[in-house]
């Protein structure tokens, strides 16, 4: 099977080095076996994102010399038009009896006595799964508006990652019932990326080992739905001195700042080093690490960076 990848960022704002790292390698996992490169907007809060940040990511990609096959900013290709999709989905999830209505506030959901990952985030107690019909009515007349959970079973699963190695989870200890569509209406990430790249054909995902967590439940949303789980390959986040993760918020490392201070040789060529893809610290193209390129050269921890 020819490979399909895909770079898939969330147009909130201007991207910055670690974003950049993802989509370099996503792109030369791709190029260097003669695979398919898909760009996909992943907008679904109307209230974080917008066309006018999509556009600008789709030119940051064409300055650092990162094309793709498929995809862009056109509709099709942005989750916010993708509804329909991911609401046959959750029909599909809906007739198989595995989702629910929760009508839990954030309080709710952090005072609740759940156990939490070793991450430190909650793993939801499931209360609202062992409501009553009367109960459930009470609180849509007091004007609760539930958001949608799919019910997990009592099973193990396991991930075999590309670079990183098998990653295992018992899915009610370490995931619990999730969220797929918000309260707001908004369909969460979980659902909208299993439909997107199960529907899209893509079989290679590259992302920051941030999300190795999700990975778990959307294998198995992929074998509930019927859909083949792509192969994962989680890259190491790129840190601060401190140790801090790069966010959005770190402007002398974004895309606004590096474009009036460097060249795209540069930038890659950077990349590229602290990938451990270029020995030494020197301007490159994109296109010359294909040849060069080997999930084994990659690092497997976090990668201290700073200004090029």
């Amino acid at each position: 099977m020819a490979v399909k990848g895909r770079f898939a960022p969330t147009p909130s704002g201007r991207m910055h080095l670690g974003n950049l790292l993802s989509a370099l390698l996503a792109w030369l996992d791709v190029r260097s076996q003669g695979g398919v490169m898909a760009l996909r907007m992943e907008d679904l809060d109307p209230q974080r994102t917008s066309l006018e940040r999509a556009d600008q990511i789709a030119d940051d990609l064409r300055w650092l010399g990162l094309d793709w096959d498929e995809g862009g900013v056109e509709p099709a290709w942005c989750q916010s038009s993708r509804g329909a999709y991911y609401q046959a989905a959750f029909e599909k999830l809906q007739d198989m009896g595995l989702v629910y209505p929760c009508y839990c506030s954030r309080a709710e959901r952090l005072a609740a006595n759940a156990p939490h990952r070793a991450d430190g985030s909650m793993v939801y107690d499931g209360r609202c799964a062992r409501l009553t019909l009367e109960e459930r009515a009470d609180l849509e007349r007091s004007g609760r508006r539930p958001a949608w959970r799919v019910r997990v079973p009592e099973e193990w699963v396991t991930v075999m990652d590309g670079h990183l190695g098998p990653y295992t989870q018992y899915l009610p200890r370490d995931c619990g019932d999730f969220i797929l569509r918000r309260s707001d209406g908004v369909w969460a990430y979980q659902l909208a990326v299993v439909v997107d790249d199960a529907l899209m054909g893509v079989n290679h995902v590259v992302r920051g080992d941030d999300l190795l967590p999700s990975a778990p439940r959307q294998v198995w949303l992929h074998r509930v739905l019927g859909y083949q789980p792509p192969q994962f390959f989680h890259l190491p986040l790129l840190v601060d001195g401190q140790g801090r993760r790069l966010s959005k918020r770190d402007r002398d490392l974004d895309l606004s700042a590096l474009r009036a201070q460097y060249s795209p040789r540069e930038v890659t060529g950077y990349l590229a080093w602290l990938a451990g893809l270029n020995p030494e610290r020197k301007s490159v193209e994109p296109a010359q690490l294909i040849s060069r390129f080997s999930w084994a050269k990659v690092p497997k921890t976090e990668i201290v960076a700073g200004v090029p």
